[in-house]
């Protein structure tokens, strides 16, 4: 019997440039900006976003 593939997904990212933060929302299959301490982690919105996930990223295990 074959071993099961499960495709992994980010569920956070983070901009190297101006520190942006969004989660997953599953629900609506899209990303929002994240909230700490009831402050949106918006970052610069003029800003053309590096996001943290990159070839490191393994989306197969």
């Amino acid at each position: 019997m074959l071993a099961r593939t499960e495709l992994r997904t980010p569920q956070r990212r983070e901009c190297e440039c101006c520190n942006r933060h969004e989660v997953w929302d599953a629900n609506d299959s899209c990303w929002r900006i994240a909230t700490e301490g009831g402050e949106r982690l918006a970052g610069h919105r003029h800003c053309i976003h590096e996001w943290d996930i990159d070839g490191t990223f393994r989306p197969y295990e």
